[in-house]
């Protein structure tokens, strides 16, 4: 029997269709009376609507979040927040909003809504990331987890079909890790195993009509599952992979993970066979090698990137990537150290060229 540490998240989770109109209700349960509501630029609009739902409990807009939470952005965010006298935050986006409320939130201790509308995973987790002079520094503190998170399908429904693949194949790789982590244990076992399948069974949904709400629904129930995945245990190569091409190279978040994790799941593959199988069941593949084969096929057969070189990766920069890789890597079930650094620049190289792994 296998030891195990289980701690539960203390966060609440709000679930449905049109779950928006309980907004004022849970900023109500936080106690908060000012709250200041954070969205990308091309998501000003969406915040406008939740600022106009809470009236005089909104406090402003700050519409500037980007990828990777670069810390001039953070800064600029929490200082914005003490000048308008906030007394919470409303991330309304994705992975980079709510990635910039956790940063308002690790300086000022303010209580961060989140409400999710790609399925980024991220409002599920303690795990902030903050991007300063090209290298994007991770971190796990409870004051950045969402306390309140509102899950509404029907905010999805305009993502693009694109995206909301790139975004799901995130998610799955936030459950893929999850199954072979250090610190894993068997309620997020079971988590892990329903999130890529409710994913990976509604992708070929959104992909033949972008507004099936109930394709929508299971995709964003799927990525709660594997943000709680990620929220509850450590990451391996796969994200510090990911981490390292974002941050470093300015690579989009979603896609460099959708391109990454197959080949990451292939370098693994022997070092953890159970997990291995697990995510081959979750995908419906079978057979050897038929977990990261199965995630290439999932990506590829509805339209995602596989290969570094479509987005934005040059040539060039494949061997600063293997170096900063290797150091300081996270725990891994197969060794990922400096002695690997041949090993992780051929996986990058795969990664560059779109190989199917076999």
């Amino acid at each position: 029997m296998k030891e195990f540490i289980y701690n539960g998240q203390p966060s609440r989770v709000v679930f449905g269709a049109g779950a928006l109109q309980h907004l004022e209700r849970e900023i109500e349960l936080l106690g908060a009376r000012k709250a200041l509501v954070l969205s990308t630029p091309e998501q000003r609009e969406l915040a406008q609507r939740v600022v106009d739902r809470l009236g005089s409990r909104a406090a402003g807009i700050f519409a500037r979040a980007v990828m990777h939470v670069p810390i001039e952005t953070a800064r600029e965010a929490r200082e914005e927040a003490r000048r308008l006298g906030a007394d919470c935050a409303i991330a309304i986006g994705g992975g980079s909003t709510t990635g910039l409320g956790k940063a308002v939130a690790l300086d000022s201790g303010l209580p961060i809504l989140a409400i999710p509308t790609t399925y980024a995973g991220s409002e599920m987790t303690p795990i902030y990331g903050i991007t300063e002079a090209g290298l994007k520094k991770t971190g796990r503190d409870a004051r950045v987890l969402p306390r309140t998170v509102i899950y509404d399908p029907a905010l999805t429904l305009t993502l693009p079909v694109a995206l909301s693949v790139t975004s799901g194949m995130n998610a799955i790789a936030h459950a893929a890790e999850g199954l072979y982590a250090q610190d894993s244990n068997p309620v997020m076992d079971l988590m892990a195993e329903e999130g890529i399948r409710a994913i990976a069974q509604a992708l070929p949904g959104i992909c033949r009509r972008a507004d099936d709400m109930g394709a929508r629904g299971e995709a964003l129930y799927g990525a709660w599952l594997c943000g709680s995945v990620l929220g509850n245990v450590g990451m391996a190569l796969h994200h510090k992979l990911c981490h390292t091409l974002g941050g470093s190279f300015n690579l989009p978040h979603a896609e460099v993970h959708t391109v990454v994790l197959p080949q990451a799941m292939a370098f693994n593959a022997e070092a953890a066979p159970r997990a291995m199988a697990r995510i081959a069941r979750a995908l419906g593949a079978t057979g050897r090698g038929s977990a990261a084969a199965g995630l290439f096929d999932l990506a590829r057969d509805n339209g995602a990137p596989v290969a570094l070189k479509d987005i934005g990766m040059q040539a060039s920069d494949l061997d600063r990537a293997a170096d900063l890789a290797v150091q300081n890597p996270y725990w891994n079930p197969r060794p990922i150290g400096q002695a690997q650094r041949g090993e992780i620049r051929q996986l990058l190289q795969r990664a560059y060229e779109g190989v199917r792994p076999d």
